[in-house]
């Protein structure tokens, strides 16, 4: 690796590792559409039934749909539209991904601050993600 004496290393790892996995999503991203769009996988909630459901509120919707909150997407993803969460987890939790990439780094150069600020970074992102951090009911 080149050294810049304006771009720390840190910065580079985490850049490059948040480009490579922001080109993965996106590209699964639009894979997963077109598995939507053509149909390939059956829905869970008919594409003609949509329209009358997105005038409704969220607790509404959910009551009439009897779909699942939170992580109960996943048991969901065999479903054409519920496919798409696959990338869209992957590309929220990619921030995760880039802050463990740069721990060690951190713990390399003896840098306790930030090797502890990333720590905590991590943990109330996993625990976020978890459902254990949450707003409103």
């Amino acid at each position: 690796m080149t050294e810049n004496k304006y771009v720390k290393e840190e910065q580079i790892g985490y850049a490059n590792l948040l480009d490579i996995g922001m080109k993965i999503g996106l590209a699964v991203l639009g894979i997963t559409f077109i598995i939507y769009l053509l149909g390939f996988l059956p829905n869970q909630i008919p594409i003609n039934e949509l329209p009358n459901l997105w005038k409704l509120n969220v607790h509404d919707f959910l009551e009439k749909t009897g779909l699942p909150t939170g992580w109960g997407w996943f048991k969901n993803i065999n479903k054409g539209d519920y496919l798409n969460y696959i990338p869209i987890a992957f590309l929220g939790g990619l921030t995760i991904l880039c802050y463990i990439r740069v721990l060690p780094i951190f713990m390399k150069k003896k840098d306790t601050a930030y090797t502890i600020l990333t720590l905590l970074e991590i943990l109330i992102l996993v625990l976020a993600a978890g459902g254990i951090f949450k707003v409103g009911h």
